[in-house]
């Protein structure tokens, strides 16, 4: 057993779990289908291949900064309707993201696979986006000390150091979000298959980590 780290940092992200039509949603922290995504993008898995071993990989969430939730009103012209033949004028949508938030996110499973993963995301196949293909990865996703053989998902996030910046955030403590069985909490974002859009739920807990070190300010290269 061992565990992944990456790290997810940009101006603008969104994760999305329960969009529908005109109104784009994001959650406060990364889902494990956009996640997913992530590492089928970095491996070049195209959308028709099976997810199955990616998805069964445990997930973590350590917020280490809180995005500040914002929302863009759009409106599109001549915007094809859903028959395929008809266009509609004009169709507004409210899209919401999350600006200027850092999330260390953790996977635990086979070495082998999370080996595989670790050298995918030093060197992507195709390019990496954080929910939406315009958000793009403002710092590396891959870490350079982001593979952890042996490690279990909890201590590994709980101990990593803090990836802020702001000194007047020292000594605060971290909200995480981890899979568990038994957590109280069911969000619909587990991948069955994206070709055919089709999630599951999978259940969580939610909790602090006490504060921890300070971000060692390694060059990522």
């Amino acid at each position: 057993m061992a565990v992944l780290l990456l790290r997810l940092v940009g101006p603008m992200q969104s994760w999305g779990t329960q969009s529908h039509f005109s109104i784009r949603d994001t959650g406060r922290e990364p889902s494990k289908s956009g996640v997913i995504g992530l590492l089928c993008a970095a491996l070049g898995r195209p959308r028709s291949e099976p997810v199955d071993d990616l998805a069964a990989l445990r997930m973590g969430v350590r917020v280490d900064v809180e995005g500040k939730l914002l929302r863009d009103y759009h409106i599109a012209q001549n915007v094809l309707k859903a028959d395929g033949r008809t266009v509609k004028d004009t169709e507004p949508s409210n899209r919401y993201y999350l600006a200027d938030a850092r999330f260390l996110i953790g996977l635990e499973g086979e070495e082998a696979l999370l080996r595989r993963l670790y050298e995918a995301l030093r060197a992507p196949v195709w390019p990496l986006y954080l929910g939406r293909k315009a958000f793009v990865p403002s710092e590396p996703v891959w870490l350079r000390d982001g593979l952890r053989p042996g490690e279990r998902l909890e201590a590994a996030l709980e101990a990593y150091p803090w990836l802020g910046s702001d000194p007047r955030r020292k000594g605060e403590r971290l909200r995480y979000v981890i899979e568990d069985p038994k957590g109280v909490e069911a969000i619909h974002d587990q991948p069955l298959s994206f070709a055919e859009r089709r999630f599951v739920f999978r259940r969580l807990r939610r909790g602090f980590f006490p504060a921890p070190a300070l971000n060692l300010n390694e060059e990522e290269v």
